[in-house]
Parts: structure tokens; sequence; C-alpha cells
């Protein structure tokens, strides 16, 4: 009865956590209330069941905790979507060794609710844990030889032999549920394993591009919904429920982000956006001259003005810029100007990658605003600093018709009065789609390292 109470609180904490979450100014308490809803969980659980020694469980947290703190303070933001892909793999993982652990444990008292479920703890389990895996190495950009992993990958017949490979799965996960015992049902199960773990890497391997940040949100959906397959399999109450949050909350944010790029979750899964191809890309060739500007020019566009627009992209992220990004914004509100950050919903590389970036630099959360808020007024904003973004305020979106991107709701930034693009060069971003927002007559190129050239116009700030 105690440790039904104890669920009870846990799963409390993780809803209020989530409400927190929705906020950027509350997100911080958020995930502290879950993380401590979870401590609460997993504590109560190891005691109850009397797993391990009380010795052992403040060893595991004191371990797990230091590699936790270590980790989150040395990880680079840039390397933020990386280790949130490998976090979920590592759920996936988990909820595969509890399914197979069960399973091993004692073949001869399996159900067929239990092996039902322990297939799907193994399934959705094997299939984050590779496809993370995966993100994980295209998000490094990683090579294979002369393969990068980073762009999608296609191939002739890939959809069919994807339906071969899930054909066989089912087949062998029937045969498996319908008489679990013996040395043939350990055959089908090992088979359904290696699918899985083959369909996580055919999966993600189509996807990249500005694709990634929700292939990342689907797959921690995934760990979610393997950890609930991983309770009913144990039977414990507290782990279905925060992996129904987790599944549920993940399905919601993909279908959030699907939405901000106006396309279909089908379409981000096998239309292989950001391909490498032989030919042309549409939109790749010159559109114009760029009209370059320096760090005194900008700042006296930036001294004059009355509202400024920061957009900003991975490339703030690269380069670091973040706090003096900030040291600029405070530069400008006391010279009396009103400064805002507009954020795109997939900006950056994973989910709300953005607004963690800000959030380190402590950008005020009121000076946040969202893609649908600043659109309507962006006419009247004297001057728009897109920093490393690319794909986000790219015009083709609302204009090119034959543009891969056309349909995505972008930031309008080229409808300001005034465009400064902080940017290495003119290539094209993380979708491979030249931008004609760079030869617009009210856009100026400050050309070099983001936090360089923020920094040259902050110094001209404080030299007047």
């Amino acid at each position: 009865m105690a440790i039904e109470l104890v669920y009870i609180v846990s799963a409390l904490l993780f809803a209020m956590g989530l409400k927190l979450l929705s906020s950027p100014a509350t997100a911080r308490r958020g995930n502290l209330v879950s993380a401590f809803g979870m401590l609460l969980a997993v504590g109560a659980t190891l005691f109850h069941q009397g797993i391990l020694e009380f010795q052992y469980i403040a060893i595991g947290v004191v371990v797990g905790g230091l590699i936790g703190a270590v980790a989150a303070q040395r990880v680079a933001m840039t390397a933020m979507p990386e280790m949130v892909a490998l976090f979920n793999g590592f759920g996936g993982a988990a909820s595969l060794l509890v399914g197979w652990s069960e399973y091993v444990r004692d073949p001869q008292a399996m159900t067929l609710f239990l092996s039902v479920t322990i297939l799907l703890a193994v399934l959705i389990g094997g299939v984050t844990f590779f496809g993370s895996l995966v993100a994980w190495a295209k998000l490094q950009d990683l090579k294979l030889g002369p393969l990068k992993v980073g762009p999608a990958f296609l191939y002739p017949g890939q959809q069919f032999v994807n339906s071969l490979l899930l054909l066989g799965m089912v087949a062998a996960g029937v045969m498996f549920a319908l008489e679990p015992a013996g040395a043939t049902a350990e055959t089908y199960f090992y088979v359904v394993i290696g699918i899985s773990l083959l369909l996580g890497v055919l999966s993600v391997m189509p996807i990249g591009g500005a694709d990634m940040p929700v292939v990342i949100s689907l797959l921690n959906s995934y760990s979610g919904l393997a950890a609930c397959a991983a309770g009913f399999v144990i039977q414990n109450n507290i782990l279905i429920v925060a992996g129904s949050l987790v599944g549920a909350s993940g399905i919601i944010l993909t279908q959030i982000m699907c939405k901000a790029m106006n396309r279909s979750l089908g379409n981000v899964l096998f239309s292989g956006f950001g391909a490498v191809s032989t030919g042309p890309a549409k939109g790749s060739g010159e559109q114009g001259e760029a009209k370059p500007i320096s760090p005194e020019d900008t700042y006296l566009i930036l001294e004059a003005a009355s509202s400024v627009c920061v957009v900003p992209g991975y490339g703030l992220a690269v380069a670091q810029a973040q706090h003096v990004v900030k040291e600029l914004g405070d530069l400008l509100e006391a010279n009396g100007c009103e400064v805002k950050y507009a954020i795109h919903p997939v900006a950056g590389r994973m989910p709300g990658h953005m607004n963690v970036l800000l959030a380190e630099a402590d950008v005020p959360y009121d000076n946040l605003v969202e893609m649908d808020d600043i659109n309507p007024i962006i006419e009247t904003i004297d001057v728009c600093l897109v920093i490393g973004a690319n794909d986000v305020v790219n015009p083709s979106a609302r204009e090119d018709e034959s543009s891969a991107i056309y349909g995505m709701p972008i930031i309008d930034v080229d409808k300001a009065k005034t465009v400064i693009v902080s940017k290495r060069s003119l290539a094209t971003g993380f979708a491979g789609i030249q931008n004609p927002l760079f030869f617009k007559d009210n856009t100026r190129m400050l050309f070099g390292d983001a936090k360089a050239s923020v920094q040259a116009v902050v110094s001209e700030f404080k030299g007047h």
C-alpha cells in the first residue's frame, strides 16, 4: 500500500513537472520537480522490492549523479542534440534488456500477455536504441569510409525492404507469442531483436537535414513507449505511467514540429529531405550579389534603431555567441531600443535548442517571442539580426514553389526594414538550400565568426 502511495505522489510530480516545462520561465523548476519524482519512484521501488542493499543504492545514486553532473557541465551547447539522442538510445536499450531478461529468467512461465508485452519492449527498444545511435552519428556528421552519415541516405526499393523486414518481424513475433517456450521460440525471439535493431538503422538513415529535430523528438517518444511496455512486463505501475507520459508528450511535440514545417510525419520519415544529389539542387545557383557590411557600419545601423529582433540559429551555438549576443542586447536596451528574440519551432538541431541556448546566457524570458507572434509585426521592426540561422528564415519557403521547403512557415525577416545576417559565407544551411534572403535589397551580410562579429559590434558600442 505504501509503495502505491509513493507511486501516486511520483505520478503527480511528473504531471506537475510537464506542466511547468511548458513555459520557459518555469522549465528549470519543472525539470527539478520531474527529476525528484523519478528519484522518489526509483528509490521506493528498490527498497520495496529488496532488490539491493541500502549501501549499494547509495553508491549507485552517487556514481550516477556524478556522471550526470560531469556530463551536463562538460557537454558543449552544440553537442546537446547528440547527448539527447544518446539518452533516448539508453532508454530504448534499457527497455530491450528488461524484456530480454524477463524472457530468459523463466521461459516456461510465459503467458500470452507477457510474451506480447516482452515483444513490444524489445521491438520498440531495439528500434529506439539503434535509431538513436544513427541519429547521434548523423548529428556528429560521422563518416563510414567515403560515406558521410549526416545527409539523408536513400536507395532504390528502400521502403520495400523495410516492409519485408517489418513483415518478417511480425511473423516471427506471432510465432513466438503462440508458443513462447522451447528452442524454436528462442530463435524467433532473437530474430525479432535482430530485425528491430536493423529497422532502427534503416528507419533513420533516410532522414537528414532540417528534419533531424523531428526525428529526435520521435525517438524520444519511442523511448517512452518502450519504457511503458517494459512496465507492463515487470508489472510496475509507475514505469507504465512515466513511459506513457514521455511517449505521449513526444508524439505531441513531433506533431507540433511537423505542423511548424507544414509537412506530415510520413513525409518527414520517407521523403529523404537533404539527400545528396548528383544533379544541381533547385535554387542552388547564384541569385544576385550580396552586400557585405562591416561591424562599424552595423553599429551605426543598430545605434539608430528603435526596435531590433534577434533570430538565433545553430551557427550561434557553434560560435558560442549567446553571451555576447546578450551583452549586445543589453547595450541596445540601454540605448532605448526594444529588443526581442524570435525562435522558430525547428531552429537548431533538437526541440527547444535555441531556448536552452538563450537561457544559458540569462536572456529574459519576456523577450522571447514565437514565430506566430513576431511575423504579424515584423514589418515594423527596424532591424532583424539573423545569427547563424538559415533555413528557418529562407523566403523560398514562401516564394519558390520548386523549393524543397516550399510551404514551411518561416520567420519573415525579409519583411523587416533592414536585415543583417551574421554568417561565415554564403554557403547553404543544414537543409542544403541556397537562401535568396542574402541577396535582397534590404539585407546586409556581416561575414565572419558570429561571436567575433558580434563582439566587434559590442566594442563599437562601448567605444562611442
